[in-house]
């Protein structure tokens, strides 16, 4: 028994969602998204919120059933509120800065990195060592803010590099005389 399926997702005031051939719909303030439903759930629109039930006893319903739960709240929290990611670019001389539709990025390299912003996210530079990613859809954003921080993974001894906020990186002594 999944404990996250068993809660209903309850949609905000504001927040209009549809079934359609397979396809939940939702609408908010920030936009709109959709999902393709899969075949071993049901969903089923009740009074104020959305409930996710396993459509038979396979093993397959079981296992998609949490997560099918969660990608409908992650659609509604994506239309009410959306979702943000923070980059911190660590070393001498690593800068970023947005320019329009590219992110223009200098990381040690011996050419700029020219990253094109994709369709739906906004991405802002605060500073020139802070980059932050946002959007409506909770998988791009992720996905962009993987791509970014693949141009310079941060690295054990110094520290350099671009990583997301909070991360930990686990420190290496350097070599002994």
């Amino acid at each position: 028994m999944s404990r996250i399926g068993k809660k209903p997702v309850s949609i905000p005031s504001g927040v209009t969602a549809t079934i359609d051939g397979g396809i939940l719909n939702v609408k908010g303030p920030k936009g709109a998204l959709s999902l393709p439903l899969r075949s071993e759930i049901s969903y089923t629109l009740e009074d104020g919120g959305i409930s996710v039930q396993p459509a038979n006893e396979t093993k397959a319903a079981r296992a998609f059933w949490g997560m099918q739960r969660t990608m409908v709240q992650n659609l509604i929290t994506g239309v009410t509120e959306g979702f943000t990611k923070k980059l911190l670019i660590t070393g001498v001389g690593y800068r970023a800065a947005s320019q329009g539709k590219v992110l223009k990025l200098q990381l040690g390299y011996s050419h700029d990195v020219n990253f094109d912003i994709p369709e739906g996210i906004e991405i802002k530079t605060p500073d020139q060592t802070t980059v932050e990613i946002s959007g409506i859809d909770k998988q791009k954003v992720g996905q962009v803010a993987a791509e970014i921080r693949r141009w310079r993974k941060p690295e054990p001894y110094k520290g350099k590099g671009i990583k997301y906020d909070g991360e930990f990186i686990f420190r290496k002594e350097g070599k002994k005389k």
